[in-house]
């Protein structure tokens, strides 16, 4: 998700957006404003612009070209390309500036686009041949990155690849759409865009391309070390953990590609490698920094070795001793953690400070770059930020988000802001909030100091805030003048989120009603029915999905303002129905695809649309084999539970008692393809969804099967559940953290628990509801949303708190709905969240403010629903 965030963060600095849709001007390359010869067309197709001849009839799909540059040689490599193209009259396309060309270069963007300058489109392998062999005659040697799904032709920039030459699509059996190729009986199957994958097993090579020499440079083994593993990789390359065969000593190599992986100021991999190979040559002898043990090159790319450090990360260290993430902590264990954490900062401070007397400041300092090992020592990795002290006007082109020193920090007092950030980051880890709300950094502070203040020595706040302050403009070292783009995104980003908030969560007296309509009028406020990609601002997965769906898209949005009583809007319900009538997606699954769009639908009273999209989804169901609730089956099965019900229409019920029959056949068997692991327990993704299903369909038939089945289901999910040491329950995500939330976590499966509890007494499964509200009940949660987040959890907390004799449920609701505060922005005035990873804001349901705003219905209604599918439940009155 990391590249999606980037790539779709990058034209607007408040919501994301796709990267066509930039704000302003950007340098445009000379042969996108250029005159064509005649009859040639030009069309911009979202960041590309394509170039057509006269009468051109291209194949469907077939051998193309890529070609790839650095920087100081695109403009003239696309110029020079597109001459050649429009002198021999053959189909192109390119990335329209430099601005998009270095942003598709960028360290943290999908590699499988890495390099992608230029696309040529020969009409044969004839032209393919002709035009590979003219174009390497005026091109041949120079520089650009390798494009790793590519063939590399010679030893110059072009590349080939056998794919698609116009979009086509299909949905895989995940439920995912993805490009497609037509096989040789003409069905559709998936474009795989691996590396070295560049041709698919039915298509034949034409032999000019066989011939071509192999890469030049030997292997990683001829060079003496063999790869265990890949720790990491970024478009500029990965970081691998290996044995050196010679000793078989662990260590890890760290690999940078040429030309790619780009930094803000155009620096490449490369670059960046060899700056951190001077970085620990010259921090040799410190404890906590590896030991350089080799340089060498292989296919080009350049690798060092070094020592591998045994630790974890830092986030992870938090996320096992921060106090407030476990509910039930008390003063003497807050008390300890504040010393642990304390002291541990001190150590990482020492660290810092043995770096900088050597005249090395390490410019990206954050919890993924420091390592803690079992007894408490303290490593930094990643030298590839780092320069000299004395660099005038020195600063990193590269930093993370919430540690990030901003404009006005140089040298030193770079790693001294993130050293600050990581001290209150101890406390309270909401620091990506900093970059959403200006000036955020000194309420954060405050919210640290009413909550931990009481356990740190004397002057440790004051110490943090006067380090996060940035200079006076007086004592600033000048940073140049500000680009013209990125202050235009900056005058967005005071414009949209610089007016405070007239409303805030909080305390015991707050007005709730006023906070939620706050936040609907956010969200109605930045919507964009004039758009037909979208209408509300969600998450990145909208531009993979689309822009109407439930989860990312206008159907769930719509729907929680009405489940949260804001109102019905018609003119925004007419801008869905055109989107359907225009044509979806023909993804099926609920929250993704068509299913949950028909949902909406219908309970609008738009019946003849919503059963439209439930036949035009039927042609890829029989694809699936995920079982699971949000992309799968069990989320259809549902909706056509539901549907049946609302339309008296047993052939809808008959299609939901097929796909339970091949749900149940995978409960029935949990090694069968298609299954959940226990990595993705929970309800959107793991058994628990399943579960739900078959519930509502014992409902519909009396099948008592059914609900053995959903039993079944529910043990396979409770046994990825893992018990916390105050006798809370938790999802084991991936052996690294414990998750409660309503997507993958425990949240959901006790939701689910609670349903099959109203049909079978089970006193097991009571006590594991009993423990899962417990772990929902934690006071801090990193993010606000609905599925992944406090929102959702408070929700959980709310519809258990009947089960509750203890009175633990209605406080723990009561904490989160103050808890919010920590969370809230504001946009344009109202209350406004930021959505995963708190990158950008979001409206959907999701990730988004309509998910919070049905969080907070659930916790002060009581019995609002906040999920399709699960009844209301009468519980104890909540706060007003």
């Amino acid at each position: 998700m990391i590249e999606q965030r980037h790539l779709y963060g990058w034209a607007d600095p408040v919501f994301y957006e796709a990267p066509g849709e930039q704000l302003g001007e950007t340098r445009k390359f000379g042969a996108a404003v250029r005159d064509l010869p005649d009859g040639w067309t030009r069309t911009a197709r979202g960041v590309w612009t394509v170039l057509r001849p006269p009468g051109a009839n291209l194949p469907d799909q077939g051998w193309k070209i890529h070609v790839s540059a650095v920087g100081e040689d695109a403009e003239d490599t696309v110029s020079t390309v597109s001459d050649y193209c429009t002198e021999h009259g053959t189909a192109h396309k390119f990335l329209g500036g430099m601005d998009l060309f270095e942003l598709f270069n960028a360290k943290y963007m999908p590699r499988q686009g890495s390099g992608k300058l230029i696309t040529v489109y020969p009409a044969d392998e004839a032209e393919l041949e002709r035009t590979l062999r003219g174009l390497d005659a005026l091109l041949g040697g120079r520089p650009g990155p390798h494009v790793l799904t590519d063939l590399r032709w010679n030893e110059g920039p072009l590349h080939v690849r056998y794919g698609a030459f116009r979009e086509r699509y299909l949905v895989d059996e995940r439920g995912h759409r993805v490009p497609a190729l037509a096989g040789p009986d003409g069905t559709l199957v998936p474009d795989e865009r691996k590396p070295g994958c560049y041709a698919p097993a039915w298509v034949e090579v034409p032999s000019f391309l066989t011939e071509q020499p192999p890469a030049s440079g030997g292997g990683l083994k001829q060079h003496g070390y063999r790869v265990l593993r890949a720790l990491h990789f970024s478009n500029g390359g990965g970081v691998y953990l290996a044995e050196r065969e010679a000793d078989g000593r662990t260590l890890v190599l760290k690999e940078a590609r040429p030309g790619a992986g780009l930094d803000s100021r155009g620096r490449d991999a490369v670059a960046r490698l060899e700056r951190e190979g001077w970085a620990l040559e010259r921090l040799v002898g410190i404890e906590g920094v590896p030991e350089l043990y080799d340089r060498f090159t292989v296919g080009g790319h350049r690798f060092l070795a070094m020592e591998y450090v045994d630790g974890e990360m830092l986030w992870l260290w938090l996320a096992t001793y921060h106090p407030l993430l476990f509910s039930g902590s008390g003063h003497a264990e807050e008390a300890a953690y504040a010393d642990r954490a304390m002291a541990l900062a001190d150590r990482v401070e020492q660290l810092v400070d043995a770096v900088h007397e050597r005249g090395v400041v390490f410019g990206d300092l954050h919890p993924g770059n420091i390592l803690v090992t079992e007894d408490g020592r303290v490593g930094l990795i990643d030298f590839e930020a780092a320069f000299p002290a004395d660099e005038p006007a020195g600063r990193s082109a590269l930093g993370a988000q919430g540690f990030m020193a901003p404009d006005g920090f140089h040298g030193p007092a770079v790693d001294h802001y993130a050293l600050a950030a990581l001290r209150a980051w101890f406390l309270l880890p909401l620091n990506r909030l900093a970059a959403l709300s200006p000036g955020r950094e000194l309420g954060w502070i405050h919210a640290a100091e009413q909550r931990f203040g009481h356990l740190l020595a004397p002057g440790v706040l004051k110490t943090i805030t006067e380090r996060l302050t940035p200079p006076r403009p007086a004592d600033a070292v000048g940073d140049g003048p500000v680009p013209p783009r990125r202050a235009r995104l900056r005058r967005r980003r005071e414009e949209l989120l610089g007016l405070p908030c007239e409303v805030t969560p909080g305390g015991p007296g707050t007005d709730w009603d006023a906070v939620r309509q706050s936040l609907a009028e956010g969200i109605l406020t930045g919507a964009t029915p004039h758009r037909r990609d979208r209408l509300f601002p969600g998450d990145a997965e909208q531009f993979s999905t689309d822009g109407a769906c439930f989860a990312y898209g206008a159907a769930g949005v719509l729907w929680a303002l009405d489940a949260a009583g804001r109102g019905r809007y018609p003119d925004h319900e007419e801008w869905l129905l055109e989107r359907v009538r225009d044509g979806l997606h023909p993804v099926p699954g609920f929250y993704t695809g068509l299913h949950g769009t028909a949902h909406v639908l219908a309970g609008f009273g738009h019946d003849e649309e919503a059963l439209w999209l439930v036949g035009q989804a039927d042609a890829n169901v029989d694809r699936l084999r995920d079982p699971g609730l949000f992309r799968g089956l069990s989320g259809i099965g549902l909706n056509l539970v539901h549907l049946a019900r609302r339309y008296g229409d047993d052939r809808l019920l008959a299609r939901a008692a097929g796909l339970a029959d091949r749900v149940a056949a995978l409960v029935d068997d949990p090694a069968l393809p298609g299954a959940p692991g226990t990595a993705q327990a929970g309800l959107m993704r793991g058994w628990s969804g399943p579960a739900l299903f078959l519930i509502r369909m014992y409902e519909a038939t009396g099948d008592e099967r059914h609900l053995d089945r959903a039993a079944r289901a529910l043990g396979l999910d409770l046994a990825g559940c893992v018990p916390q040491s105050n006798g809370s329950l938790q999802v084991a995500d991936r052996g690294v953290r414990t998750l409660a939330y309503l997507d993958v976590g425990s949240g959901g499966i006790a939701l689910v628990a609670d349903e099959l509890l109203e049909h079978r007494d089970d006193p097991a499964l009571a006590e594991a509801v009993t423990g899962i509200r417990r772990a929902c009940e934690a006071e801090f949660v990193v993010e606000p949303h609905l599925l992944n987040g406090r929102s959702g959890l408070m929700a959980v907390v709310s519809r258990l708190a009947r089960r509750d004799t203890e009175g633990r449920a209605r406080a723990a609701v009561s904490l989160h709905l103050e808890r919010l505060a920590w969370h809230a922005l504001a946009h344009r005035g109202h209350l406004a969240f930021a959505g995963e990873q708190s990158y950008r804001l979001s409206s959907d349901l999701a990730t988004g403010s309509a998910g919070i705003l049905l969080g907070i219905t659930a916790a002060v209604d009581g019995a609002a629903p906040f999920l399709p599918f699960f009844g209301p439940r009468p519980v104890p009155s909540g706060p007003r």
